[in-house]
């Protein structure tokens, strides 16, 4: 991030604890489509990402005076958006079980999105992506999406730079596997050992 763009980011922050409405509407602008994008990568869901992201930004109106300009002011609206999406998660985990059996049958067709432009590979990596766990995810999509370093995505996770690096690390793992069993299947020699040792873990 530029220094002069935080510079003016915080002096819309600024303006927003004192009830600038134009400030806050520059503030949705810079950052509505990209926060809308962030969540869709975890929630699947258009529509609820943009419910979400309009929940965001009314945190951010609501509760700019406990904003501290300790770190960036995206960390924090992406930390807000995280929050939603992970309470998002949490609630459909309690209401929807998908079978395994349905999610091994699409990693095998490889029928991950109805977009006719999209390659195979973009299909199983956005496939791959929705199924990591949010705590790999939201780490993995911030950094290799998003662009944030590990200090700021431990910052908006409020977790320590080395978690953030082992989830970066194991996330990314994880997405090779399993785009790697799309292309070869899991009777592969080298991924039949790898099928093993996940099976074995806990």
């Amino acid at each position: 991030m530029l220094d002069n763009m935080n510079m003016d980011e915080q002096e819309l922050i600024a303006r927003v604890k004192e009830g600038d409405e134009a400030a806050f509407s520059r503030i949705v602008g810079l950052y509505k489509d990209r926060i809308v994008n962030y969540i869709y990568h975890l929630v699947r869901d258009y529509e609820k990402a943009v419910d979400l992201s309009q929940e965001t930004f009314l945190r951010v109106y609501f509760k700019a005076g406990q904003y501290k300009p300790l770190a960036p002011l995206s960390c924090w609206i992406y930390a807000i958006a995280s929050n939603l999406a992970k309470t998002e998660l949490k609630k459909r985990s309690r209401a929807v079980v998908i079978p395994l059996e349905e999610v091994a049958n699409d990693l095998q067709s490889g029928s991950f999105s109805e977009d006719p432009h999209d390659t195979g590979l973009a299909k199983n990596l956005r496939n791959a992506l929705g199924k990591l766990p949010p705590k790999y995810r939201l780490p993995v999509l911030l950094k290799d999406v998003e662009g944030y370093s590990q200090e700021e995505i431990a910052a908006i996770m409020k977790k320590p730079v080395g978690t953030i690096k082992a989830r970066i690390s194991r996330g990314r793992h994880i997405l090779k596997r399993a785009l790697e069993r799309s292309v070869w299947g899991t009777n592969h020699p080298a991924l039949s050992k790898e099928v093993e040792v996940e099976n074995g873990r806990i």
